[in-house]
């Protein structure tokens, strides 16, 4: 079955789709059914975050509950060719949800809540439900197929520990001209890697980490990262960190992409 070439409006399916029927309920049905006003033989597309796309159309409508005829399957993937996991404090507020979004936008892999000593706001077990579905919004808009994984909040030395397995591990901090070692953002290339599977990419809190957090990272293998004269918000710098893993590394020669996921 051909696509239609014009866009139809995406929808996530909270369970796998395998072909035949399937249902949409709670805020995906109330979507389609009172906002867009989909009523029997409205097409659109719908994906299950596990990866693929499936055309679909509207064979029944109930209160809160729309029933869908699977039509057929396509099985585009719009990922970075490596793990891409993105290591941050929460800011506050609104600024979380913006965070979330672009992340999703670019691509990354997993986004993991880190607490450090002068993070302002605690990772708590709603406001990580609430991001999960900022998640959904924004891989609907942007056309991922694969939802990017929000993991349980981790202390940053326990993260610093637990991520030896990584091609490359990179943490913003102003680099010490007097004598720490580090790259400029400008200078990546001279890390030498050559091949990657997973890289995984840090930013402090609005205060900066401390020097005790950042020697603790580089000890591990951790490579500092300056971005420059200015300082950036917490969600800016995850932006920045994350554009410049993209741009350099999938030039690199990747693995295959089922056997490059890291487990942490």
């Amino acid at each position: 079955m051909h696509f239609p070439m014009h866009p139809l409006d995406r929808y996530f399916s909270e369970h796998p789709i395998s072909g035949g029927d399937i249902s949409l309920i709670g805020a995906e049905a109330h979507h389609l059914i009172h906002v867009m006003r989909g009523k029997v033989g409205t097409r659109l597309i719908v994906f299950d975050g596990r990866g693929g796309e499936w055309l679909a159309e509207i064979s029944r409508v109930e209160r809160g509950r729309a029933e869908l005829t699977i039509l057929g399957h396509q099985a585009v993937e719009r990922e970075v060719p490596f793990v891409l996991t993105v290591a941050s404090p929460l800011p506050k507020g609104d600024r979380q949800k913006w965070l979330v979004e672009k992340l999703v936008e670019l691509g990354v892999t997993r986004f993991v809540p880190i607490r450090t000593a002068r993070s302002v706001t605690q990772p708590v077990d709603s406001a990580i439900a609430r991001l999960g579905r900022i998640v959904i919004e924004s891989s609907k808009q942007c056309g991922r197929n694969r939802l990017m994984e929000i993991a349980h909040p981790e202390d940053w030395h326990d993260w610093v520990r637990r991520t030896q397995g990584f091609s490359a591990r990179l943490v913003a901090h102003p680099i010490d001209r007097g004598g720490t070692p580090g790259f400029n953002a400008t200078d990546l290339r001279s890390l030498g890697i050559l091949r990657v599977e997973s890289v995984v990419v840090a930013v402090g809190p609005e205060g900066g980490f401390t020097e005790e957090e950042i020697a603790a990272a580089t000890t591990a293998g951790w490579v500092q990262v300056d971005l420059g004269p200015r300082i950036l918000r917490v969600e800016t710098a995850a932006m920045v960190m994350a554009t410049l893993a993209i741009n350099y590394f999938r030039g690199l020669e990747p693995t295959e992409q089922g056997a490059s996921r890291v487990t942490t």
